[in-house]
């Protein structure tokens, strides 16, 4: 498995703006071959931002990579440049990446990647 995460750093006053533009948006993933799941994740509050992360889970790295150059990415990002100016960033997202090498599910089970 893979997840890619974004962080955003927003600034106070916008987060509201910031979900409502996510809880909007059109989706794509779910036609994505290899796609698993989405989270969009809202962490602690500084005096200068909120944190959010958006967190994908892949089956594999590869499926990830194929998202990022297909018509559905494109289609899912082709709206960005209508919110500028309705939320604030402290700094622009940034992206990490992740290999799963220990998975365990809820009932204990675990797997480990080869």
């Amino acid at each position: 498995m893979y997840i890619a995460m974004n962080r955003f750093r927003v600034v106070p006053g916008f987060e509201e703006a910031f979900e409502e533009m996510w809880r909007s948006r059109e989706r794509h993933l779910s036609t994505v071959p290899g796609y698993l799941e989405f989270h969009m994740l809202k962490g602690p509050k500084q005096e200068d931002h909120t944190l959010y992360a958006s967190h994908t889970v892949w089956q594999s790295h590869e499926h990830f990579t194929a998202w990022t150059k297909s018509e559905q990415f494109r289609a899912a990002h082709a709206r960005a440049g209508e919110n500028r100016g309705k939320v604030e960033y402290l700094s622009g997202p940034h992206f990490e990446g992740f290999e799963v090498i220990i998975h365990e599910d809820r009932n204990g089970k675990t797997a480990e990647a080869a």
